[in-house]
């Protein structure tokens, strides 16, 4: 008996291969590819997910060109993409309109909810709020910021000058450059006169790793020892080697995901990748984040027993998946995942040497509404010696 043909899915995919951050965009296509390789190869789905892969180049004006084609001519129903919250902004009114799916794999400044998305990178409360705790508890509460000229760098600094100003600190100094300038010559040369103990970095593509790579040289001319501490919600495995062996150790990432997780779910997941995309290749948090894109799209499909928006959504509200990082469930309030906060510490060898993990998945807060800005002026005392205070971030069951 001939077995029974299985519906074909088109999903698109927007991410950026090529441009000055075609390196995270590669990462998302990988994650996803390897999502789409298990659903497609599964008994477990009655279909087959077939991507239509666009690449904007790093152009804005590209990214809506493409989503119009995707929707208008080859009507698909739900879309897979966008790293930059800039991208993201330009095709939003276009997903919106038509009522489509936009699955958002990247981390982001928050302060957003549509109902035709689903967020599925790290909310404000699950990396930038525990870095800036972190630094202030550990480290100190001034801190010299630089970063690219657009909305990511604008308020995630924002909500950074919120925290250690309520915890009695200060921005030292806010350098920003265009978004696709990578002339940061003169951020690192007033760096090395004004001497910051810590640096928060928001930089973006090459512009981050060339940033990276001068201050490291500057400090070995300049013979300032230590470095200063560079912190980000954004520096990930892959992008540890095109900074370079040495001036890529020692610099504290906050991420929901890492390579270097040491649990069978991930295990397995390292594994896979490598086998399909090279045994030298670690996975990052953007292309785990576009592998729990595919596999929820293709859970909350086979749930709904359809790929129609709305049956979806609902049906992507009561999927809980097993995921690399830990367990990951979409909250039906804002649209936004549940996912475990993890702080850790590049190290030689292009990985990460994991610091702290949350204990359990916490609750999406893209607003800040839990966010207890007095409670930061107990992490100073408990800095210097005084008990610690009572978390700020509640986990809503």
């Amino acid at each position: 008996m001939a077995k029974r043909r299985r519906e074909t899915v088109h999903i698109g995919v927007l991410y950026s291969l090529t441009g000055p951050y075609g390196l995270v965009g590669r990462e998302m296509l990988n994650g996803l590819t390897l999502a789409i390789d298990h659903v497609n190869s599964s008994a477990e789905f009655d279909f087959r997910l077939a991507p239509l892969v666009f690449d904007p180049g790093g152009e804005l004006e590209n990214y809506q060109e493409h989503c119009e084609i995707l929707i208008r001519d080859k009507a698909v129903r739900h879309i897979v993409g966008c790293y930059t919250s800039a991208s993201r902004k330009q095709v939003l009114p276009l997903i919106e309109r038509y009522d489509r799916m936009l699955w958002h794999s990247a981390r982001y400044e928050g302060f957003e909810n549509s109902d035709n998305v689903i967020y599925v990178g790290a909310a404000p409360n699950q990396h930038i709020v525990p870095l800036a705790r972190h630094m202030i508890e550990t480290m100190g509460n001034h801190v010299y910021c630089v970063g690219a000229n657009y909305l990511w760098t604008w308020e995630t600094t924002r909500v950074l000058q919120e925290i250690v100003s309520a915890a009695g600190g200060g921005i030292i100094a806010k350098r920003l450059v265009p978004l696709w300038d990578t002339e940061i010559s003169h951020i690192v040369q007033e760096i090395i006169e004004r001497r910051p103990p810590i640096i928060f970095n928001t930089l973006v593509g090459e512009a981050s790793y060339r940033f990276y790579r001068e201050l490291h040289r500057a400090c070995q001319r300049d013979r300032r020892e230590p470095r200063p501490l560079i912190l980000s919600c954004s520096l990930c495995e892959p992008e540890l080697r095109l900074i370079g062996r040495r001036a890529s150790v020692g610099h504290i990432t906050s991420s929901v995901y890492f390579a270097s997780i040491d649990s069978p779910e991930n295990r397995a997941f390292v594994r896979r990748y490598r086998e399909m995309f090279g045994s030298g290749n670690l996975p990052s948090v953007d292309a785990e984040a576009s592998y729990l894109c595919g596999m929820l799209l293709a859970r909350a499909i086979r749930r709904a027993g359809t790929s129609e928006v709305a049956r979806v959504r609902e049906a992507t509200y009561h999927e809980e998946l097993p995921a690399p990082q830990g367990m990951v469930r979409v909250d039906p309030d804002n649209n936004h995942s549940y996912l475990t906060p993890r702080l850790a510490r590049s190290r030689p060898g292009f990985s990460f040497e994991i610091l702290h993990a949350a204990a359990a998945p916490v609750k999406p807060d893209p607003y800040l509404t839990w966010l207890d800005l007095d409670d930061m002026t107990g992490a100073v005392a408990h800095r210097d010696g005084a008990p610690a205070p009572a978390a700020s971030l509640r986990i809503v069951k």
